[in-house]
């Protein structure tokens, strides 16, 4: 643990993470290959939490376009990130890595509810947590869920896994010329108004001082070399 540079950290993924290549609904294969990521850092002693979002089976803006009320369709994205939230656990405890889920909606049968002590304790005891159901408020996305739980359970640092290894000036699937930062501020964050995360969970980070790195956690070496302090991706700090 000596040349571990974050010792407790919160992970935050997409639902699409999960889609595979399809875009939608939930691929098995995709959820084991972030189980097996998850496991080399768990295995290194580091205590990860797990946020992850809900874009891969519901998304309310095509509710809200349709004229369905915003906390509706808030609500049932909430459930969607616990059946997510399911199928990591799953992937992860086959794997041989002791998980478990917390859910912000009250649903005893799938999930424990989110307790803060609670998961501090599981996180000490070497599991690895997964927050489900956002917030349990509407009008809250996940990453500002991410953000939250980050500082409630004492997180060092909020990892935002993308599938680019970093934050651009402009998108590098389209502009071969794009400049990759190493490092900026919260401040330069929002008021270059980069979509990887929004506004509210940057400036909760900001306020309280949690860095936030942007990496791609489909490439197998970043996540752990992020872990031992090398430079990867984009880190977000005061």
């Amino acid at each position: 643990m000596s040349d571990i540079k974050y010792k407790r950290i919160l992970l935050k993924l997409s639902g699409e993470a999960l889609a595979g290549k399809s875009g939608f609904g939930i691929d098995v294969d995709e959820a084991e290959s972030i189980a097996s990521r998850i496991k080399e850092v768990s295995d290194m002693g580091v205590e990860v939490a797990v946020v992850i979002g809900a874009g891969n089976l519901w998304r309310g803006k095509q509710g809200l376009e349709r004229g369905m009320d915003r906390a509706t369709a808030d609500y049932m994205g909430m459930l969607a990130t616990v059946m997510n939230s399911m199928v990591l656990m799953d992937a992860l405890e086959r794997a041989g890595v002791y998980t478990r889920v917390l859910s912000a909606v009250e649903m005893r049968a799938v999930a424990e509810p989110y307790i803060r002590r609670r998961a501090i304790r599981h996180l000490e005891k070497g599991r690895v947590v997964i927050f489900g159901a956002g917030t349990g408020n509407p009008y809250f996305s996940t990453d500002t869920a991410a953000a939250l739980r980050a500082m409630e359970i004492g997180a060092e640092v909020v990892i935002k896994a993308t599938k680019v290894d970093g934050i651009y000036d402009l998108d590098p699937k389209k502009n071969k010329d794009a400049r990759k930062f190493n490092e900026m501020t919260h401040m330069e964050f929002l008021n270059r108004r980069i979509a990887v995360m929004d506004s509210t969970a940057v400036t909760l980070c900001m306020e309280n001082n949690l860095p936030i790195l942007v990496l791609n956690l489909w490439d197998p070496h970043a996540l752990v070399a992020a872990l031992k302090g090398q430079m990867v991706g984009t880190l977000v700090h005061t």
